[in-house]
């Protein structure tokens, strides 16, 4: 018997969302999708993984795997994504890092929140409370495909020259 693709549940659609207003105390929830389509204030996070490099401070990137519904195949932090309703934000960080990145958060801490909104071609919408989280990495990576195409640390000086050279 053939499933009906539209009756699977899909965490990319249909996960719960906290929308949150210009102080981040909670006001509702929404699915991922409606959240995004609508543009919605909504509580997330990114990642920002170091490590000691030979030059010094090393960052860990990921690109988005192509199957991504937004942003998909682009270079980005380590990690970003949404807590669930009830669950806190740094335990949501240290969750999603393993499932995306198959390794190990350490002393994740919060570094700074602000928000943001921005609007794709495809209809997509990011408008989010965004808690920035700082931490080590206790393993190396083993990504979820679904989720990260690549990862690659990168000095602190080459980033900047990247940026500068290819924003």
């Amino acid at each position: 018997m053939e499933t009906d693709r539209r009756m699977v549940e899909d965490p990319a659609r249909d996960d719960v969302l906290v929308l949150v207003d210009g102080l981040d105390r909670k006001i509702g929830t929404a699915t991922k999708m409606k959240t995004h389509t609508e543009g919605l204030l909504h509580r997330a996070f990114s990642v920002v993984l170091i490590k000691d490099g030979e030059a010094g401070p090393e960052l860990l990137l990921a690109k988005r795997a192509a199957g991504k519904y937004h942003s998909a195949g682009l270079w980005a932090n380590t990690c970003c994504s949404h807590p669930r309703e009830g669950e806190e934000t740094i335990a949501a960080a240290y969750r999603r890092v393993e499932e995306e990145l198959g390794c190990e958060a350490i002393d994740l801490h919060e570094l700074c929140a602000f928000i943001y909104r921005a609007p794709f071609d495809n209809g997509i919408c990011e408008h989010e409370y965004d808690h920035v989280l700082i931490g080590g990495c206790a393993s190396e990576p083993s990504f979820d495909p679904d989720e990260v195409a690549e990862t690659r640390w990168v000095g602190v000086d080459a980033l900047a020259a990247e940026l500068a050279a290819c924003p």
